[in-house]
């Protein structure tokens, strides 16, 4: 899928609007993350850092012309996945705000595990090799937030307003948006992937739904998603559109009485098989199956990573 603006999928600080850039990382695969920034009177705001320090350094480089005269004294991290926070070591020294969902989330979400999967044998270790290997998390000091909301906050970022709004739990326990109504610019984090699938680490898909419904209501002119290019409010309709399909194929297979792992083997992709990261079904699946059934037993993180190796061709 392209993006649907006059702004190209290119590497590098976009502008958007009078306040509003976008740093896009093609090709917007694991890993290769967007970030924004907002400026107003003398400072800015960064949505998101990236997934390593040299990518961040080079971010950072990258949007100093910008910066020299609005300095970043605001970070928001969207949510706790590595590829938006683990390069929030280089700016330490300003106010990193997160939602207390994603605050809590990221005390168990830094790079050991990541370096874990890393180090495994066989076909799990080497898809996390293919999708990891070209970041590097051997230095990484986590730097976490250091203020937190629950619901929604609203900042004045030199008077321009930035309204930070947690939609989550969806693709994680946390998942904050910051929308710039001035501007009608939208930064969605992970909860938007465009060209890649969708992944519902922690669900419910219902409220994954729910947040685009609200993503939506916010009529934004241009949305920066998480991974892949600037869209517009159509984009957010497109991953809708996934959400509500796997709901309705995982439903129907949980109600014949398949596994979770029986039911990912079975689901005909269809028009999403054109989307990158296709073996995500595995995750999504599962997300559906603890809605339905509360009960069912979690499914770890690395035999999660061992089924999407399993169907994206990763085998014994």
């Amino acid at each position: 899928m392209t993006s649907m603006t006059a702004n190209p999928y290119t590497k590098g600080l976009h502008r958007l609007t009078d306040h509003c850039h976008a740093w896009l990382v093609p090709d917007g695969t694991w890993g290769w993350s967007n970030a924004g920034l907002v400026t107003g009177s003398g400072e800015s705001l960064l949505v998101d850092t990236l997934f390593d320090v040299a990518l961040t350094r080079e971010m950072l480089d990258g949007m100093s012309s910008v910066t020299q005269e609005h300095p970043i004294r605001t970070v928001v991290n969207s949510h706790a996945n590595g590829d938006h926070w683990f390069g929030n070591e280089l700016l330490a020294g300003c106010e990193i705000i997160a939602s207390q969902a994603t605050a809590d989330e990221m005390a168990t979400n830094g790079p050991d595990l990541i370096r874990g999967l890393l180090g495994m044998d066989g076909p799990t270790g080497e898809f996390a090799r293919h999708i990891f290997g070209p970041f590097d998390f051997s230095e990484i000091k986590p730097t976490v937030a250091t203020r937190t909301f629950v619901d929604e906050l609203t900042v004045s970022v030199g008077g321009t307003e930035a309204r930070i709004i947690n939609l989550g739990p969806a693709h994680t326990e946390g998942d904050s948006v910051v929308f710039v109504p001035s501007d009608g610019v939208l930064y969605t984090g992970d909860l938007l992937f465009i060209g890649g699938t969708p992944i519902s680490w922690t669900g419910p898909i219902s409220n994954w739904v729910a947040a685009c419904d609200r993503m939506i209501a916010l009529n934004p002119e241009l949305v920066v998603p998480g991974h892949g290019p600037v869209v517009d409010a159509a984009g957010i309709l497109q991953v809708r559109d996934y959400l509500t399909w796997v709901q309705g194929e995982a439903t129907e297979r949980h109600e014949k009485g398949m596994s979770p792992e029986e039911a990912m083997r079975d689901i005909n992709l269809g028009r999403f098989a054109e989307l990158d990261e296709r073996g995500r079904i595995a995750q999504n699946v599962l997300a559906v199956y603890y809605e339905l059934d509360p009960t069912l037993e979690r499914v770890d993180t690395l035999e999660v990573f061992r089924r999407m190796a399993d169907l994206e061709g990763f085998s014994q």
